[in-house]
């Protein structure tokens, strides 16, 4: 299979899937293209990359076949969605994602340059980003997700926000959002921590517990998150993320102190998702919190802070042993979470490369927790630190391409 853009359709192939679209249609069968105004009728359509079979391509001799034919996607349809379907597998879509993040850490170093600058930033870029994340997340999430694992002590202000707007991407599909509405999500989360570049770095980057005035003045980046915003004509679902993702539901969050109903069901989700990853995020001055004592502090700020049923949700939705978390098996073998289980999340697919046992790097194993063959159990998380593990080094050589 080959995957094109619609503009390297030509008459005579077969069209096998639909990859990439602005909109909500499906092809309703598989099958040939016989003429330009088929390919022309999928443009309209909203179609921008399909999968091919150049095998089947047609040759004059070969009889006409059905072509494919577009139609609108129903509602319904959506919402009954398999949100753990994969397209790809993990090692397929690894380098697409990679490329998707590394494209995501240098819009935001020329966002937060043109910042300080004095110039309004450039919204298209980062919606066509969010888009592409949405695209890389349909086809298998869990390529996304261990790369927000992938984390640099001193690059937290970066990966922060594109963290955030993994997750709150794979929350959004695990709830059946609209993909239209997930972009806005995405690109929200991308770009609710902007107006951090505002603070100074010694209350930005302080170590310890921020003053009564240190904190007024750290609250005060949701303001200019939705300011720079709305400078730079966002409006919308992606504005509320940015402006009001502390807001609390027992109004004791800022800047508006908004409360109950005034909160949105997007503004929640991302509420939660920003306080997850900053829990587990690693930081120049503090190590990274596992997820399961993340989601004890979320679970402990319900009903006041958090909304119970969506971050039992969000909890289902990435795992208790999120993709790519370092896990120690029964066998003393260690390795990385690289697929999630949905049947059974606490038997994920996990790679391991290092004995704790001998103290020494292994061969690469894949090893699925849910195949009844195995014997290996989850034991425990742990940390690179534990094992004296260099991590880059495993994620370059056996995790990117």
């Amino acid at each position: 299979m080959n995957v094109i853009s619609i503009s390297q359709l030509q008459p005579g192939m077969f069209v096998q899937s639909v990859t990439k679209q602005t909109g909500r249609i499906k092809i309703k069968n598989q099958g040939w293209v016989k003429t330009q105004a088929g390919i022309d009728k999928l443009k309209k359509a909203g179609i921008l990359e399909i999968e091919i079979d150049p095998d089947k391509t047609l040759t004059s001799s070969e009889p006409d076949t059905q072509a494919p034919t577009p139609t609108p996607t129903p509602k319904a349809d959506i919402k009954k969605r398999d949100p753990w379907l994969k397209v790809h597998s993990s090692e397929q879509e690894m380098g697409k994602a990679k490329k998707l993040y590394d494209e995501a850490k240098t819009l935001q170093q020329k966002a937060f340059g043109d910042i300080k600058a004095g110039r309004d930033i450039d919204i298209a870029p980062f919606k066509e980003l969010a888009s592409g994340f949405m695209d890389s997340i349909f086809r298998n999430q869990d390529a996304l997700a261990c790369l927000t694992q992938m984390r640099q002590k001193d690059a937290y202000l970066l990966e922060h926000s594109i963290n955030v707007s993994i997750l709150m991407g794979i929350f959004a599909k695990h709830l059946g959002i609209e993909r239209d509405i997930i972009v806005e999500l995405t690109t929200g989360a991308l770009l609710h921590d902007i107006g951090k570049i505002k603070t100074p770095d010694e209350v930005l980057n302080k170590p310890g517990r921020l003053s009564d005035d240190e904190f007024k003045i750290m609250q005060n980046h949701a303001l200019h998150s939705k300011q720079i915003l709305e400078e730079a004509g966002l409006t919308g679902i992606a504005v509320d993320i940015a402006g009001l993702h502390h807001e609390r539901l027992d109004g004791k969050g800022y800047p508006f102190a908004k409360k109950g109903d005034e909160i949105s069901q997007y503004v929640r989700m991302a509420s939660i998702v920003d306080v997850y990853d900053a829990l587990t995020a690693e930081r120049v001055y503090k190590a990274g919190m596992e997820p399961i004592k993340a989601f004890k502090i979320l679970k402990d700020g319900c009903p006041d802070s958090f909304d119970g049923e969506l971050l039992t949700k969000f909890i289902q939705c990435i795992g208790i042993h999120p993709v790519g978390t370092l896990v120690k098996l029964s066998s003393q073998k260690v390795g990385l979470v690289t697929e999630s289980n949905p049947t059974t999340p606490l038997k994920p697919v996990v790679k391991t490369f290092y004995s704790a046992k001998h103290s020494r790097y292994t061969e690469v194993q894949d090893i699925d927790l849910a195949n009844k063959k195995t014997a290996d159990v989850l034991e425990s998380t742990v940390k690179p630190a534990d094992y004296n593990i260099d991590l880059e080094r495993f994620y370059k050589n056996s995790i990117l391409p």
